[in-house]
């Protein structure tokens, strides 16, 4: 049984309470972009071209609602991308709920087909010190129980990850190491005011056997 209209639905309701209900919202609210020289996610390429990486989020207590998306630099639009987030945060543990909107992919252009135009994700996650897992899965909309796992360690500057996914992320649909690399970054000195966060990754994706490596900066 789908319910692709019921996650959206929620979390539009659950911003328009938040915004009218949220006294200290000004000062709760992030706005940025990170460019990107390729949008690789979850071990799969998207679009093959460079991106920029907008995102907008707005935060009171333990609760995150947020937007991002990914627009490609080229007339190649196989990348575009429009998501809507919501998560919630207990000490150590976060859960959440993600919608997928693929414009260019799904139905083109129909953002309220919300059967066949999105992708529903729950989300899992447990963080402490300098490593973290997290669970996600597909169970809505334009989705196939697919699953993703994936374990993150930080050393200083540098970040490792491996997940490990199902379905659509693998090549035979069943469990197979897909993402797999590390995550370096570090600030070059523009100004004595202003500084421009910069990272590489290289990544692998030993079930497609494919390796990546990206180039970003964030504004």
């Amino acid at each position: 049984m789908r319910i692709a209209t019921k996650p959206t639905k929620f979390i539009v309701l659950f911003v328009l309470t938040f915004l009218f209900t949220a006294p200290d919202l000004l000062a709760q609210v992030g706005i940025g972009a990170d460019v990107v020289s390729r949008y690789v996610w979850r071990g799969t390429d998207f679009g093959n071209a460079p991106a920029v990486q907008p995102y907008m989020e707005v935060t009171s207590g333990d609760f995150t609602i947020g937007a991002w998306g990914s627009y490609e630099l080229s007339a190649n639009t196989g990348g575009t991308e429009a998501d809507l987030y919501i998560s919630y945060s207990i000490d150590d543990f976060s859960i959440g709920i993600t919608d997928y909107y693929f414009p260019s992919v799904f139905a083109p252009g129909n953002y309220f087909d919300f059967e066949d135009s999105h992708t529903y994700e729950l989300n899992l996650g447990y963080g402490i010190d300098d490593f973290s897992i997290s669970a996600n899965y597909y169970f809505a909309g334009n989705a196939n129980d697919d699953l993703y796992f994936e374990a993150t360690y930080a050393v200083s500057n540098v970040e490792l990850f491996a997940g490990i996914g199902n379905e659509s992320y693998s090549t035979t649909g069943d469990f197979e190491f897909v993402n797999f690399g590390l995550t370096t970054s570090k600030d070059i000195k523009i100004s004595d005011e202003f500084s421009l966060p910069v990272f590489s990754s290289f990544i692998l994706n030993p079930d497609s056997e494919r390796i990546f490596l990206l180039f970003g900066f964030s504004l």
